[in-house]
């Protein structure tokens, strides 16, 4: 898999998710077997540049290459300037967010919003891709609604203004994340363009990996949710890609360490206070399905400090490992309930 000059190890690709792919997740995903890892999106808007979070964001310390950073806005010069402004920065790649169905983006025209004014598309990819002289990618969606799918329009708009490589969502603008994603126009796109193309959406397991690649004819596959609370499902693909075999549930010793040192590297990040807020939902994606954890999960909300967070994890998969080696899910049923 290449993205302009760039070679990835695989075509595994972490999806940018905002409160998500931070330093620490992207670093554990790569670890992980992920090729890639794309950012959480930065603003364009360089009045923002100097905040904290932006500057967070922007983090890639000691981070295992490529280096990607995704920018979000809806003005060309802006998002051209902060283009050049993270490549100065250390970005290797920039991706452009044209995906993004949240209010508060499309409320300023930004994210999936933007797939409603094509020339718009064209003016912005232009200006990012002439801006900086590292390969520029675009992340978007089948169109603003079902009634008004674009994607192979726009596909077309940004390989002729100099984008490297597409990440193609499988939904509308409309659609959020609710129902099943479709991969047909996904498939439109890859037989449209000559550059590469991600497929993206309901990617959940080495099998689906599987038959979303054979399906659309895709050079790569982005996960995003999945892989929340589960980062080893990129090794598990791997596996499954090259050898047909299904590796087995990760032990309940080698999960527990991995999210120990996921929070731990979380509060060195954000330091011991704001990392034990983040690392709430981390522990709730890691735990959510298994064995006695609902009770879990409602104490941990009730813990401030980071070493109480680790106590309770580490007591909670000590019980979990007495009961047995590998990890165990709750029936479907009871999940439901």
């Amino acid at each position: 898999m290449k993205i302009g000059p760039i070679t990835l190890r695989n075509n595994l690709v972490v999806a940018p998710m905002a409160g998500v792919t931070d330093r620490p997740f992207r670093q554990l995903c790569k670890a992980m077997g992920a090729g890639m890892a794309v950012s959480e999106m930065v603003a364009s808007n360089s009045l923002l540049w100097g905040s904290e979070k932006t500057i967070r964001r922007g983090n890639h310390e000691g981070e295992v290459e490529p280096k990607v950073i995704q920018i979000a806005g809806s003005d060309p010069a802006m998002m051209a300037e902060a283009a050049k402004y993270n490549v100065d920065n250390g970005a290797q790649i920039v991706d452009i967010n044209m995906g993004c169905p949240a209010k508060k983006i499309c409320n300023v025209a930004a994210g999936s919003a933007l797939l409603k004014d094509e020339v718009l598309v064209g003016r912005i990819v232009s200006a990012v891709v002439k801006a900086v002289d590292v390969p520029v990618t675009l992340k978007f969606r089948t169109g603003w609604s079902t009634e008004n799918r674009n994607a192979l329009a726009i596909a077309r708009i940004a390989q002729e203004s100099g984008i490297a490589a597409l990440a193609l969502h499988g939904r509308t603008r409309a659609c959020m994340y609710t129902g099943e994603a479709e991969y047909d126009t996904i498939k439109a796109v890859k037989e449209s363009v000559s550059i590469p193309v991600t497929a993206n959406g309901d990617i959940d397991s080495p099998q689906k990996a599987k038959f979303v690649l054979a399906y659309t004819g895709a050079d790569a596959i982005m996960i995003g949710r999945a892989a929340q609370g589960r980062p080893w499902i990129f090794r598990e693909i791997a596996h499954y890609l090259a050898t047909g075999e299904t590796l087995p549930p990760p032990e309940v010793t080698e999960i527990r360490e991995v999210l120990l040192a996921h929070l731990d590297d979380l509060y060195s990040f954000y330091g011991a206070g704001r990392g034990s807020r983040v690392a709430r939902k981390h522990i709730a994606w890691y735990t959510k399905g298994l064995k006695h954890s609902a009770v879990f999960r409602a104490r941990m909300n009730t813990l401030e400090s980071a070493p109480a967070q680790v106590e309770a994890v580490r007591l909670f998969f000590d019980g979990l490992l007495d009961l047995a080696p590998r990890l165990e899910y709750e029936s479907e049923v009871a999940l439901a309930a």
